[in-house]
């Protein structure tokens, strides 16, 4: 068989006659589900859902994952072009469509190369074949002599053929394989290279980008008037004055679920005040006022299930304890959360930057109580999401007030306070930690155990919207489940990527708690990674070993090594000297382990007096597989670290005995520019070949660790609560 030079792992298509051998067809016991395909192809199998040849030789590309600003609209995009051969401005592209494209779920997990990435390159790539293949059939020519322009094909004598003629009157519905097929040598490369993201122009000249700045003909406004606490009951409300202000359209109350529609926003935004001061509310105490995030961690029912058991614990040696805790967090999107619907000739449209278009339009059909074929869930973006914030909730809000005025779409757009005290929450959650070392400063035994409420309510079902539960016959949220193992939720990362003989891990499951929480970027791997780390370097200075040389002696992965070496080389850790109130930090993880690794050292500065961490520079390290865009995975790897550090030293949710006190920016800060380390670095360690690895959340656990162990070793204090604010810094450290 005569072979081209090929992608490892690519199967070789060419035979003897150069014509392209390439067969569609699957064994009988795979057709059903797809089995054994790679990525989403398990679960959508067809060619043509993925990839559709226009008879005007337009090329659109279908994804089911949703761009939030992370870039994987791009990167997707230069996946299907790079094995389409096709420059990518040429393609169109379809993301996040109940309506049109596959159903993949929540983009979520960094998960989104793994599942779509992975689909969409099997797939562009057998398109090409088998377009390809027919091209040869037309042009009676050897497979090998044509040369491909775009979406042409020419022969040796000049003759060409179109993508959209060889697919005229043709099958597209084409079952995928497992297979791969070969690029054409010499073709253009749009993977492993930074294109321009197609996202930002239109969002830098003001064009319409997001779902807050749709606009449609005959829209009307709508703002909701939520309970002043979560358990408060709507007792009474007077509709009349409020009937008659100026603009109003309708004023719905469906039990405690209580709104107005206008014709204009600003009226809607005044009605709605009007309807709040005509409420009457019945409060209701939260059990959370006055307690610290242990105490009311451990306060709550729990669930233990042992997660890891290697080895025989009481291992002889030296002993050390800890425990760390993280509080409830915001997600914290800059723009409140907003969705427009619309009920027209009995089908719902709605738009919405909801992370799974899917599984909230089977969610909004149980509320509606209508076939999920009646409602079209379309994503738009938000601004800024990092998980389950009130995306999905301001959904029900449209659908519940265009049912209620039909015809005309409805903008629901939340208010800043409803996004603070509303959205779920990042839960709070508490690690203890045991380890032993012995005399030689191997860690010998290992004990851990996490708390934590659930970290995935997301809907799917009508119980996990906001509104839902205010109606007057309500939907009761359906049990949490703790997310299995490899890719746990409170757990996840708790098992350490270290080598270690003895260890067992403990995970406390809180199915119940005093506020709704759900799926904060990262889940519980921030807390975990954040603690694991920290702990790391408590045993390196009790074994009296350099933190980097400490982690390095527990890790046998060979690109764990590598990825925590090139972090310490480009930071200069071996030359590092130590100044009055600086220090230095580092941590390491995998990403779930089984995504990206990731490896930061940062800097710090402390004012003593003030309490202030001040963050001089971060370097990371990162080996994410194969990388298709070099640009977007430095993006991601740096928004993760900024982030983290806004978590790690501002951010904590306070309550006190009846409602939510973080109500606005001045109550709940965010780092801001003059906050940004002067100096971020990201290298990258690319492995061509090697599987896509989620790389959007692999930041998030070291960068809080980094900073934390930076700052124990600018002020010789080690602070295992979060967030190290002023406060808390001025108390330990001042």
């Amino acid at each position: 068989m005569n072979t081209l030079p090929t992608h490892p792992g690519r199967r070789r298509f060419l035979g003897a006659n150069g014509y392209l051998m390439l067969s569609f067809a699957l064994p009988s016991q795979l057709h059903a589900q797809g089995a054994g395909l790679p990525g989403s192809l398990q679960q959508t199998p067809w060619l043509d859902a993925w990839i559709r040849v226009g008879a005007d030789n337009r090329v659109t590309v279908f994804t089911g994952k949703a761009e939030l600003g992370q870039g994987i609209k791009t990167a997707l995009l230069q996946v299907a072009a790079h094995e389409l051969q096709i420059d990518p401005g040429r393609l169109l592209m379809v993301t996040a469509d109940s309506d049109r494209t596959p159903d993949e779920g929540y983009t979520a997990g960094s998960n989104s190369m793994q599942h779509s990435g992975t689909a969409l390159r099997h797939a562009a790539a057998q398109v090409r074949a088998l377009l390809l293949l027919r091209a040869a059939t037309r042009l009676a020519v050897p497979a090998a002599a044509l040369v491909q322009s775009n979406s042409v094909f020419r022969a040796p004598d000049g003759r060409r053929v179109s993508f959209g003629e060889l697919v005229a009157g043709a099958q597209q519905h084409v079952r995928a394989t497992s297979a791969l097929p070969p690029r054409q040598s010499g073709a253009p490369r749009y993977a492993g290279v930074t294109l321009a993201r197609i996202d930002i122009p239109g969002k830098l000249k003001g064009q319409l980008a997001y779902v807050h700045d749709l606009r449609l003909p005959g829209m009307v406004h709508a703002r909701v008037v939520r309970p002043q606490s979560p358990s408060a009951r709507l007792l009474a409300v007077d509709t009349a004055q409020v009937a008659r202000m100026p603009g109003v359209l309708e004023i719905v109350r469906d039990g405690r679920f209580l709104a107005v529609v206008a014709d204009e926003e600003w009226r809607a935004v005044k009605a709605a005040a009007a309807l709040a001061r005509a409420a009457r509310w019945e409060q209701l105490d939260l059990p959370l006022a006055g307690k610290d995030v242990a105490s009311l961690v451990r306060s709550l029912p729990s669930q233990p299930r042992q997660v890891l058991a290697r080895g025989t614990a009481g291992a002889a040696g030296t002993t050390l304890r800890a425990s760390y805790t993280r509080p409830f967090q915001l997600h914290a999107s800059l723009g409140p959360s907003c969705a427009v619907a619309q009920l027209e000739q009995g089908r719902y449209t709605v738009w919405t930057h909801s992370q799974g278009v899917f599984p909230l339009r089977a969610a909004l059909a149980e509320l509606l109580g209508a076939p999920e074929e009646a409602i079209r869930c379309v994503h738009m973006e938000g601004s800024g999401c990092y998980g389950h914030n009130g995306a999905d909730d301001a959904a029900a809000d449209a659908v519940l007030l265009a049912r209620a005025f039909p015809g005309s779409p409805v903008r629901v757009q939340w208010m800043r306070e409803e996004e603070h005290c509303w959205e779920p929450y990042g839960p709070a959650m508490l690690a203890e930690v045991q380890a032993t070392l012995d005399a030689a400063g191997k860690i010998v035994d290992w004990q851990y155990e996490v708390w934590s409420q659930p970290h995935n309510t997301r809907p799917g079902k009508a119980g996990n919207l906001l509104a839902a539960t205010h109606l007057a016959r309500p939907f009761t949220p359906p049990p949490p489940q703790a997310i299995p193992q490899p890719q746990g939720g409170g757990d996840r990362n708790a098992i350490p990527y270290y080598t270690l003989p003895n260890a067992r891990v403990t995970h406390r499951f809180q199915a119940a708690g005093p506020v709704r929480t759900s799926a904060l970027r990262s889940l519980g791997a921030y807390c975990n990674v954040f603690a694991i780390e920290s702990f790391m370097d408590e045993l390196a200075r009790a074994a009296r070993a350099d933190p980097v040389a400490f982690r390095l002696r527990h890790l046998q992965d060979a690109r764990a090594i590598e990825t925590v070496r090139l972090a310490a080389a480009r930071f200069g850790w071996d030359g590092y000297q130590k100044t009055a109130r600086r220090g230095r930090g580092f941590a390491f993880a995998r990403y779930k382990n089984l995504a990206a690794y990731c490896a930061i050292a940062l800097e710090v500065e402390v004012v003593l007096d003030t309490g202030l961490v001040r963050i001089t520079r971060a370097v990371a390290a990162v080996d994410c597989g194969e990388i298709v865009s070099p640009d977007g995975v430095r993006n991601q790897i740096e928004g993760g670290i900024l982030q983290a550090c806004s978590w790690t030293l501002l951010e904590g949710v306070r309550f006190d005995a009846s409602r939510v006190l973080t109500q606005d920016w001045a109550s709940y800060p965010i780092l801001r520019f003059k906050g940004v380390p002067d100096r971020v670095e990201v290298h990258l360690l690319d492995r061509p070949g090697q599987p896509y690895l989620g790389t959007g959340e692999a930041a998030q656990g070291p960068a809080a660790a980094a900073l934390a162990n930076a700052v124990a070793d600018a002020v010789g204090v080690r602070v295992r609560d979060l967030p190290l604010d002023r406060a808390r810094m001025r108390t330990h450290a001042g």
